[in-house]
């Protein structure tokens, strides 16, 4: 495994202070589940910056992380959805937990093969949740043009997870050291884009 830079460490440490910065400041007039989600998107980002930093890329093997950074596309999908079509955010609180749990229990009790197809269906709705969403809305006069900004952090937090998942089974489509060397920016670029879209 590719062993953590210096480099890699700053680009985690400014991902975890962009994390902090939204967890300290919040949106503003949001209902109090949209803000719960975001809350614990940014701070699950913000812990998992601060576990590679302190443990190195070896702490992606541990089960307990890809459990625990699942909440990060769930809650952040649910908040979205909270805050733009709230009568829909039960059903869809209903699809983060259930989808949570199908993960967490195929990663402790499942195939490989089984825990990473539920984390790629669980994740693709929750990924295409935060792409398109903010694409509908701004095409459709909703919001604001820099909300897009939430779908290009979405394409990029998406793709760090598939290349991570890619590698998981075995398949990657490039080095795994380029893999790794690629996730501290694009956990960086994904934060701030949110950061900015938010």
């Amino acid at each position: 495994m590719r062993q953590i830079t210096v480099l890699d460490r700053l680009l985690l440490l400014a991902t975890g202070l962009l994390a902090a910065y939204e967890l300290a400041v919040g949106i503003d007039g949001i209902d109090s589940l949209a803000t719960l989600c975001y809350s614990i998107a940014f701070g699950v980002l913000l812990l998992s910056g601060l576990l590679i930093i302190i443990f190195g890329f070896e702490i992606l093997d541990n089960s307990i992380v890809v459990r625990v950074a699942a909440l990060i596309p769930l809650s952040l999908a649910l908040g979205l959805i909270a805050q733009y079509f709230p009568s829909f955010a039960p059903a869809y609180a209903v699809f983060a937990v259930v989808g949570w749990l199908a993960i967490a229990g195929t990663r402790r009790w499942g195939s490989n093969k089984l825990a990473t197809l539920t984390l790629a269906i669980v994740h693709g709705v929750a990924g295409l949740t935060i792409v398109l969403m903010p694409i509908a809305l701004t095409w459709q006069g909703v919001t604001d043009p820099s909300f897009l900004w939430v779908a290009v952090g979405g394409i990029l937090i998406s793709g760090g997870g598939m290349l991570l998942g890619w590698l998981r089974m075995g398949y990657p489509p490039i080095p795994a050291r380029n893999i790794l060397a690629a996730l501290p920016g694009l956990l960086l670029a994904s934060t701030a884009a949110f950061v900015v879209g938010l």
